[in-house]
């Protein structure tokens, strides 16, 4: 539900700044609320989880999620649908959050990366898909169709959940320490050096990946003078790249230590980045050069996220 609802509506990021009268970083205010509530949203479920279990949180993230993407569809203007974002990303951080938290209920030891590569690889088809099917409905209709489209996955996931998922959590497993008991074993995790240092690494891969989310289409669609078709084409590219990055760690973490296959990512990521500013000092914006290194930080960006802290 994350990805997608990042996703989904950046094509149309130029064509919502139109319709509500509002300029390009209030909208891009919007996708910060939206990653606001993510943030509340984990802090606040997780825990949650441990005491209640995974299944009826996740039921009841995909029904909230479903509800409030409708009322960005029908959001009269900017400051309603920042207020709506936010809540859009407090209930899409339930499956964000809660399938992480179903891997470590079923899975240990050197199996956990392993299935956190996998993960990460199935919630990059999301990316690939969801600026391909944005654009396709804003070359026929408007952005708030695109929240309707939205409001539907949401309601197919709540059906899939309803049918197909169980309880991973059995009660006999739950903690009883609460939001207390969270904010306190935090307090422990901040000094554990190795687990900070794998934070701060996905932290910073995270914040350069929502930097070039939030203005990229901007770039693209206002400076080169992309459609939003165009544009999503070159952002389900760069997504593409994600998923094989993704797809590769999986493969090599079971032969190549993983903190060095996370230097590499982070070297990955960090050259990318580095010749684009280079690049745009020297010669200006040049379309074909922005697409390359965007794509490669992109990749190194998501090979950092398969290793888990």
């Amino acid at each position: 539900m994350g990805p997608l609802a990042i996703d989904m509506y950046i094509p149309g990021f130029p064509a919502i700044s139109r319709t509500l009268h509002t300029t390009s970083s209030a909208i891009q205010l919007t996708l910060t609320a939206f990653l606001a509530g993510v943030v509340v949203g984990q802090i606040v479920i997780g825990p949650v989880s441990d005491s209640l279990g995974r299944r009826g949180l996740l039921i009841g993230g995909c029904a909230g999620f479903a509800l409030v993407a409708l009322a960005c569809a029908f959001a009269p203007g900017i400051g309603t649908l920042i207020a709506a974002r936010f809540l859009l990303g407090f209930a899409g951080a339930a499956g964000m959050v809660l399938a992480r938290a179903v891997i470590t209920d079923r899975f240990h030891g050197p199996e956990v990366p392993r299935h956190f590569a996998l993960l990460s690889q199935i919630m990059s088809v999301a990316p690939v898909a969801a600026p391909v099917i944005g654009g396709a409905i804003l070359s026929v209709s408007s952005w708030r169709v695109v929240f309707g489209a939205l409001c539907l996955a949401g309601i197919l996931l709540l059906v899939a959940v309803l049918v197909k998922v169980p309880e991973s959590l059995p009660p006999e497993r739950r903690q009883r320490g609460g939001l207390g008991g969270t904010f306190d074993a935090m307090g422990h995790l901040t000094r554990n050096r190795p687990f900070m240092g794998c934070a701060l690494v996905l932290g910073s891969a995270s914040a350069a990946l929502f930097s070039y989310i939030s203005g990229s289409s901007f770039v693209f669609e206002r400076i080169h003078g992309t459609s939003p078709a165009v544009y999503s084409l070159i952002f389900a590219v760069n997504a593409i790249g994600m998923l094989l990055a993704g797809a590769l760690f999986s493969r090599l973490s079971l032969r190549v230590s993983v903190n060095t296959l996370l230097t590499a990512a982070v070297a990955v990521c960090l050259a990318g980045t580095l010749t684009q500013v280079l690049l745009t000092m020297a010669l200006g914006d040049r379309f074909a050069a922005s697409w390359i290194c965007l794509c490669s930080s992109c990749c190194g960006g998501s090979a950092c996220s398969c290793r888990p802290p």
